[in-house]
């Protein structure tokens, strides 16, 4: 059992065999797919697994906070296992490459802004939009 399975049965959610296999396919996830990558991925598995059970699985695992909903500014929502450990995103407008970081200054920052407006900072997310930087020519 994977760790989105074993998340979803701890939460008292039925587990059926299609949802099995779609939270297989974003454990084993190393990007930020959409709901179409998931199907694709999923129907590679199980093809008898149509695109409204993955749109509604989808929607489950949100609801229950064992996945994360992205929009990426390019028009679909993207998803990505939740997880404790808190990260951040640079996303490259050109590939769609969605980078994860971690940076303590920037966090430390975000804290620091929120305490000088008089709040305590709960949760946030920080989402970053580049392209890649042109090199130069000798």
């Amino acid at each position: 059992m994977d760790r989105l399975e074993k998340l979803c049965t701890e939460k008292g959610m039925r587990m059926t065999e299609q949802r099995r296999v779609i939270a297989r396919v974003l454990s084993s996830a190393h990007d930020h797919p959409d709901v179409e990558e998931i199907h694709r991925r999923a129907t590679e598995i199980d093809a008898n697994i149509s695109i409204a059970t993955v749109y509604r699985t989808m929607r489950l695992f949100e609801e229950a906070g064992v996945v994360e909903r992205h929009d990426f500014q390019d028009g679909r929502a993207r998803y990505e296992e939740a997880t404790e450990s808190h990260h951040d995103h640079l996303i490259d407008l050109r590939s769609g490459e969605v980078i994860e970081f971690v940076n303590d200054e920037i966090e430390a920052l975000q804290r620091k802004i929120a305490e000088q407006h008089g709040y305590k900072l709960v949760d946030h997310r920080l989402e970053l939009y580049g392209v890649p930087l042109e090199k130069k020519k000798d």
